[in-house]
């Protein structure tokens, strides 16, 4: 297995249903994440294609000029999920209890996974799967900053820098032979070093992660 035991704790190990059971209709990200994940999409992804959003919330930050032919949810929120006017479906599911998406094979296009892959415990088994559902040449992104729940996150998440958790996510791909060689974006914007002293002005780093299946 890629990740020990203990490098699969969280924190917080109370039933992540619970923990999620209220809704959050906030970004979780600033507006400078969001625009370049937005363009990162509209870079990667072809319009009338099939999408699955996993780990999905009240917004998936499509681009709004493009058409899909079909883009299902997921997430662990119905209020949040019912709220995304992006998806023409959802289903609820714990990754960390059930690792088997009720999906069939080779039929998504793309599968997108913003600001939560740090919450999962088994991740082998979850890139195993996306690369089942994935029609061959399609691409699976995983986008991160540098926020989270810190209670649900997983130890190796927590404990690791923002270099380090670029390539966790890389060696989640590499685990999986289906996917070709990941690719890798990162920014972290530059700000005056008088406002990095006061703190002031700070904007989120934006990670991403991505590859195709072969």
């Amino acid at each position: 297995m890629l990740l020990q035991p203990h490098q699969r704790t969280k924190l917080d190990d109370s039933e992540d249903n619970y923990f999620y059971s209220y809704p959050r209709f906030v970004n979780h990200v600033d507006d400078n994440f969001i625009q370049q994940l937005t363009n990162l999409y509209r870079q990667e992804l072809q319009s009338n294609s099939r999408i699955l959003d996993l780990m999905s919330s009240w917004v998936s930050h499509l681009p709004p000029e493009m058409e899909f032919s079909h883009i299902e949810g997921h997430g662990m929120n119905q209020e949040e999920l019912a709220k995304n006017k992006r998806l023409n479906h959802y289903f609820i599911q714990n990754l960390n209890q059930n690792l088997q998406l009720p999906l069939e094979d080779q039929y998504f296009d793309a599968v997108l996974c913003a600001v939560s892959v740090q919450y999962l415990q088994y991740p082998e088994a979850i890139f195993s799967e996306i690369a089942r559902i994935l029609k061959s040449n399609g691409v699976a992104i995983f986008t991160f900053s540098n926020r989270m729940f810190y209670q649900k996150a997983i130890s190796v998440w927590r404990e690791a820098t923002d270099r380090q958790r670029i390539h966790l996510v890389k060696s989640y791909f590499q685990s999986i032979p289906d996917f070709k060689p990941p690719q890798i974006l990162a920014t972290q914007p530059e700000l005056p070093a008088i406002l990095q002293m006061l703190g002031i002005g700070a904007k989120d780093p934006f990670y991403a992660v991505f590859a195709r299946k072969n």
